[in-house]
């Protein structure tokens, strides 16, 4: 294995606040209550800045806001609001080195990720959607679609400025007006954005950002002038907004939890398939809702591949998320960490084998090193729920149908992979699994013209595409 000299990103290009109020109605605003949140460095455990958070009377001044700028927002052409939005992702571009060191800093994730990845996805759905803009009557939801009203949109903390993107760029393109909550451990980037919002004279009150905890996104969900409901996160809150929300008329979304199964048949490209079961779940930190977590590999190669990916995981670099070298970040939070130790210990406890690469820890921040847990049963917890971080239970088959029982055993439909040289047995699998997104020989491939969505607890509704669209559109 190569030794690699340090190479970190500079801080310099970021410059963040020591604290930051709410962005309402075009301009920062106090709170009105008292609360005030440290959002810290993941690596390091250094605070980045303090942040308000908003009371119930806060969210109301954002949604006021937002109403009161629908009227001009929607009756601009199509055409008008494209220009907005692509002046936003050129400017996103443009930006893009000071937004990809504020989300590594402020989400702990590596650098190579936040700046090859994240962001040019974000530009990407800016542009995307600007298109869209003034061709809405053509996107097969009938002629003269109007938008929805107000939309309120609380996003998680694994990609917190791709899923603004993802939320944002369609609601502004169908000509609806926005109240955003971020995460409360990752809020710099979207605070970042409405810096962007006013750089690009969007109108006050399209874009409002409101920064706080579960309360505050609670107070904006439940607010009776929200007209649109999107919320990514845990199938457990998804619940709760969908028990909040039925019988108002408020239009939803929910993208939920996930258990992919990334599916390896003995006839698949070995190597290929090693390095797409590392970006499958090691891929940020394993934060990702579509993380192929449940690693289903046919009986006959499992020697073979076990041993290709320890290998593989023994040249993973963790540590320092600024450094470009890094493969594997910080975990996001502390509470997070302490999800993962847990359901880690459990499938230990449960009989499974765990297995790290031999891996220095870092003495601040949190960390894990990358897992795989072999002999795992499709009972084990580990197998069934949701651990949310680098950690891979393997399991093995031996027909076709097999996979797919077992692939299809789970509360979760969001994802799966699908690893072999058969054109005819992908589309076999594909047409069988219980998932959103099935991905052949590759894995977590996102594009803006896209659908991304789930099943059963994973959520309803889609988000990316043409069909992203529809839950912005009363149609």
């Amino acid at each position: 294995m190569f030794e690699y000299a340090p190479a970190p990103e500079s801080r310099d290009v970021v410059d963040i606040r020591p604290s930051y109020g709410l962005f309402i109605g075009g301009e920062w605003v106090d709170s009105q209550g008292e609360n005030r949140n440290k959002t810290v460095n993941p690596a390091s455990e250094e605070v980045l800045a303090e942040v308000a958070w908003a009371t119930e009377a806060d969210v109301d001044r954002a949604v006021q806001a937002a109403r009161k700028a629908f009227g001009v927002w929607s009756a601009l052409p199509g055409s008008e609001r494209a220009k907005y939005l692509f002046r936003i992702a050129r400017i996103i571009q443009e930006r893009s080195r000071e937004l990809a060191v504020l989300e590594s800093l402020d989400n702990g994730k590596p650098i190579r990720e936040s700046r090859d990845v994240d962001l040019p996805l974000v530009a990407a759905h800016f542009f995307y959607y600007a298109g869209w803009a003034d061709k809405l009557g053509y996107a097969g939801y009938g002629p003269g679609p109007r938008p929805l009203g107000v939309a309120g949109q609380v996003i998680p903390w694994n990609f917190p400025l791709l899923m603004l993107a993802w939320k944002i760029a369609p609601a502004l393109a169908c000509g609806n007006t926005v109240v955003l909550k971020p995460a409360e451990t990752t809020p710099l980037t979207a605070l970042l954005f409405a810096e962007i919002c006013a750089q690009a004279d969007l109108p006050p009150g399209v874009v409002n950002i409101v920064t706080g905890a579960g309360e505050t996104g609670a107070a904006l969900v439940n607010h009776p002038d929200v007209d649109k409901v999107a919320f990514t996160g845990s199938t457990e809150v998804g619940r709760q907004i969908a028990r909040s929300v039925a019988g108002t008329g408020k239009k939803v979304t929910l993208e939920l939890g996930g258990k992919a199964a990334n599916i390896v048949f003995e006839d698949a490209a070995l190597d290929q398939a090693v390095e797409g079961i590392v970006n499958g779940i090691f891929f940020n930190q394993g934060h990702v809702c579509c993380a192929g977590s449940r690693l289903l590999v046919q009986e006959s190669i499992e020697t073979e591949l076990l041993d290709a990916l320890k290998r593989r995981l023994g040249t993973l670099r963790l540590g320092d998320p600024l450094d470009k070298n890094t493969d594997i970040g910080a975990i996001n939070s502390a509470a997070q960490l302490a999800k993962i130790r847990e359901l880690s210990d459990l499938g230990e406890a449960e009989g499974a084998e765990r297995w790290s690469p031999a891996c220095s820890l870092p003495d601040k921040g949190f960390w894990f090193p990358p897992t795989i847990f072999t002999g795992v049963a499709q009972s084990h917890r580990i197998a069934r729920e949701e651990v949310f971080g680098p950690v891979l239970s393997v399991l093995t088959f031996r027909t076709p149908a097999e996979a797919v029982e077992k692939a299809n055993n789970t509360p979760f439909g969001l994802s799966a992979g699908v690893w072999t040289e058969k054109g005819s047995r992908i589309l076999w699998m594909a047409d069988r699994l219980r998932a959103g997104v099935v991905w052949a020989n590759t894995f977590n491939r996102f594009d803006p013209t896209s659908p991304f969505g789930g099943y059963k607890e994973s959520g309803y509704g889609r988000e990316g595409g043409r069909h992203g669209l529809e839950a912005y559109l009363d149609v």
